[in-house]
């Protein structure tokens, strides 16, 4: 019979060669990483270089801003009444004087019907008084009738005229509130939708009808800082322009939509104060829009020229490091080493970034692979060539 100490042996037997075998392949596994990772350390990174674009540019400034309708009217009714045509069909453009809804006719029909009878009423008496004040005054030349008699002829007669006067009136204010009955558009542009539907009862300059924008020409709204209003303000000057009149400066508008294309404009208008809470100025733009692309409501962002045509250079913004506030690019010597360069940026042109500090345009930058650099190491460059307009260009940015 075996004793305790022969099964504890045998059971270990089999522990200690398993422990011995996972040893083995773990001391292999580790022998056979060696080698790949200093050949991963020895193999520098591979990492796409360029020149920059260096051109004549002129720079812009870019805002964001709003189009806004240069009219804008709401449609009420003058006159009360119940709603009995509509004659346009929703968000349909109409032209000034377009009929658009018609209040029930019938009770300002009889009122002005009435104020005319009430006309001829008062015409006929005035007609009859005068005839009576004639033949008193040849009366009274004569001395065939008295000087009060005359009195009262004058008197009858001016009280006709003045009911004559006050039924005209009356004519005249029926004639409005019939014509009003008739609700036309004040302006052209693209109407909304109808807010009442014919049965409804209309309150006089209450009852919200629907609404009309004036879509061409129109406005872009947005803000500049004190800096830049007073480098506009200056150009303005320059050329005969007060910068309240808008300084006469053409502007470029790029949608969201990069398919939309380009929309060219004026600056015609700035407030004539600054924001004190902001420190900013609202300025205008005007545009063109017979084709009706543009839309009040509509984000855009606005280029104003900012300076005159000079040597430019150009970088790809993902060539374009961060580092806190800063922003960096990262050049390649003759011998692959990888130094850091502050560098201070601009606008975007033809889509690339404006390098406006820190750049000569002779440097040799990496324009693709950032995460693979950083200063001192030696990295393994593929030389490219950048196109003069990037093939984002009119993307949004």
């Amino acid at each position: 019979m075996p004793t305790k100490s022969a099964i504890l042996s045998g059971n270990s037997m089999p522990d200690t060669a398993r422990l011995r075998r996972l040893a083995v392949r773990l001391l292999a596994l580790f022998a056979l990483s060696i080698p790949a990772a200093a050949l991963a350390q020895q193999e520098p990174p591979v990492v796409t270089v360029a020149k920059p674009v260096v051109k004549d540019i002129i720079e812009d400034d870019e805002f964001v801003g709003r189009f806004e309708a240069m009219d804008d009217v709401s449609i009420r009714s003058r006159v009360s009444g119940y709603l009995d045509q509509v004659h346009f069909k929703d968000g349909a453009m109409v032209n000034k004087g377009d009929l658009l809804f018609t209040i029930d006719r019938r009770p300002y029909q009889a009122a002005f019907d009435a104020a005319k009878s009430q006309v001829d009423v008062a015409n006929s008496l005035l007609e009859f008084t005068k005839t009576q004040l004639d033949r008193a005054e040849e009366l009274a030349k004569s001395g065939n009738l008295s000087a009060s008699v005359l009195d009262d002829r004058r008197r009858e007669f001016l009280s006709a005229q003045g009911q004559h006067q006050g039924a005209e009136a009356a004519l005249r204010n029926s004639s409005l509130d019939l014509e009003f009955t008739e609700i036309k558009a004040p302006l052209a542009g693209r109407i909304g939708r109808r807010l009442v539907s014919p049965g409804n009862l209309v309150q006089p300059d209450q009852t919200l009808l629907t609404t009309i924008v004036a879509i061409d020409p129109i406005d872009f709204f947005f803000d500049i800082d004190e800096r830049t209003y007073f480098d506009y303000a200056r150009n303005a000057r320059e050329r005969g322009i007060s910068m309240q009149e808008g300084g006469g400066l053409d502007v470029t508008v790029l949608l969201a939509d990069a398919k939309a294309g380009k929309f060219q404009g004026k600056l015609d208008f700035a407030e004539n104060r600054l924001d004190q809470g902001t420190g900013t100025m609202r300025v205008r733009a005007r545009f063109d829009n017979k084709d009706g692309v543009l839309q009040p409501g509509m984000f855009g962002r606005i280029n104003v020229r900012g300076s005159d045509q000079h040597k430019g250079i150009l970088l790809p913004d993902q060539a374009i490091g961060a580092d806190q506030n800063r922003r960096i690019v990262f050049l390649v010597d003759d011998k692959g080493l990888v130094s850091a360069k502050q560098v201070t940026i601009g606008p975007r042109i033809d889509g690339y970034r404006v390098i406006r500090e820190g750049l000569t345009g002779d440097e040799t930058v990496v324009v693709n692979g950032l995460v693979r650099v950083r200063p001192g190491v030696t990295v393994k460059p593929e030389m490219s060539t950048l196109p003069p307009v990037a093939a984002t260009e009119g993307q949004s940015q």
